[in-house]
């Protein structure tokens, strides 16, 4: 067993490492390990930061695992699983991701669109720059993108005693796709399913409904056999089914508080993100950061899209602003 603080082997050649996420609120990323024989597996990899790479390469390196002879899967196109990739690829690495998000990374033009959708839900035009320069996508993204491999949902994939099952669980991301081992009942949850905190759920278009594909996604891994949830973040857990029943309940009540909120007055999506309950160390609003409050808005996004779609409520223009009001 070769355990410390950074490094923990779960089971029989699978190993988690902790890898360090410099100036966010998560702290570590948990990338885990599959050792082999032949080909070696690693799951997501941190943030594109010299204090990710480095812990990375010290992780591998105590586990007897060479970079050279090890493919990469991520779990979903956000900066602190994927960003870090482009530094860990040899002429022998195959990055394995999903369809949906590649496609993002195909079509991508910058931000200016997400500008634009977040100024027309409410955010002030004036901290959308130091928004997205907070963000650890923009401070920390990956350099270039390296060749991909495309795994479709149910697709099996094996690496040593392991055989996994691709699982794709849209909602924190479009294309998020988990692990399964049905043989070891282990779930490899990315951030679809996370203890201690909820997974963010955002909305930055009005042709996507975020929070009905996560409670869809929910759903669709409730009825596997699962003794162990392997997480993106935080500890690993069991009872999984326990967990995505406190999640959806969650979600029910954020769609309720967010009615509740609308009872009152027509508000636009930043407005409404400024009244609902965040567990956040700050007294007001307006002491959230920046990149905090960007977060807290596309979240409220995401619940009055479903909302919306729902027939609970409707939104009005006014002034290139879309205000949302009970039916």
């Amino acid at each position: 067993m070769i355990e410390n603080q950074m490094i923990e082997e779960i089971e029989s050649n699978l190993f988690r490492l902790q890898i360090p996420l410099p100036e966010t609120p998560l702290k570590f990323l948990n990338a885990y390990v599959v050792r082999s024989s032949e080909k070696n597996l690693l799951i997501d990899t941190g943030l594109n930061h010299e204090t990710c790479l480095a812990a990375m390469k010290d992780g591998l390196r105590n586990i007897n695992v060479d970079l050279d002879q090890t493919d990469i899967f991520i779990t979903h196109l956000h900066a602190d699983h994927f960003a870090l990739v482009s530094a860990l690829v040899t002429e022998n690495t195959q990055v394995l991701f999903n369809r949906p998000d590649t496609e993002i990374i195909e079509s991508w033009k910058g931000f200016d669109s997400m500008i634009a959708y977040a100024g027309g839900q409410g955010f002030p035009m004036d901290m959308l720059k130091k928004a997205l320069d907070a963000h650890p996508g923009s401070k920390f993204g990956t350099t270039w993108v390296p060749d991909i491999k495309i795994l479709d949902d149910g697709q099996q994939i094996t690496y040593g005693d392991y055989s996994f099952t691709c699982i794709e669980t849209p909602g924190h991301t479009f294309g998020h796709m988990c692990l399964y081992e049905g043989n070891k009942k282990i779930l490899v949850s990315g951030d679809h399913i996370l203890i201690d905190i909820t997974p963010n759920i955002q909305c930055w278009a009005d042709e996507s409904n975020p929070l009905e594909s996560y409670l869809g996604s929910l759903k669709k891994v409730y009825t596997l056999d699962v003794d162990l949830v392997l997480p993106g973040h935080r500890r690993l857990f069991s009872d999984h089914r326990r967990r995505i029943d406190e999640l959806t309940a969650h979600h029910h009540e954020r769609l309720s508080e967010v009615m509740q909120i609308l009872n009152r007055e027509p508000l636009n999506a930043y407005e409404t993100a400024s009244k609902m309950t965040w567990d956040i160390k700050a007294d007001t609003w307006e002491e959230f950061p920046v990149a905090q409050q960007w977060f807290a808005t596309g979240e409220a996004i995401s619940h009055l899209r479903y909302l919306e779609e729902i027939g609970k409520i409707e939104k009005i223009i006014d002034g290139g602003v879309s205000r949302y009001t009970l039916i």
